[in-house]
């Protein structure tokens, strides 16, 4: 049943990004540098890798905030919620701050990336505590 709700939880963190990207993309296509056809669309939008790799990037992160949450005791969906905003918020922004920071990267970009991961995590945390 855990495996499940780790499934079920990284469907939802990738569905946050699906819906964050959709909303920004013009300006994170913009302050990416990602190349872009004619159409205006990136130019691997028919290489499905990305999206693979993302859906398994969710699963990881998933798998080890349910491990975390348990030792935590972790248990409400309050607590999943904010745990798992902070999560990313304290953690992984954090480390996107110092990796763009370094490669001269656009601070816009920190905003929308650093957003997905604490906005996509706090999904995360709410469904591992849902059920």
């Amino acid at each position: 049943m855990e495996f499940l709700n780790v499934l079920v939880a990284a469907v939802a963190g990738f569905m946050v990004g699906a819906v964050w990207y959709s909303v920004l993309s013009k300006k994170w296509m913009e302050v990416s540098g990602v190349a872009v056809g004619d159409d205006g669309k990136p130019t691997n939008n028919a290489d499905p890798m990305p999206y693979i790799m993302g859906l398994l990037a969710m699963v990881l992160v998933a798998g080890m905030m349910r491990h975390v949450f348990a030792l935590s005791d972790i248990d409400t969906m309050g607590k999943g919620l904010i745990s798992g905003f902070g999560i990313s918020l304290f953690f992984a922004a954090p480390w996107l701050m110092i990796c763009y920071s370094f490669a001269r990267r656009s601070r816009t970009l920190l905003l929308i990336d650093g957003g997905y991961a604490a906005f996509g995590s706090a999904a995360i945390g709410l469904v591992l505590t849902a059920f």
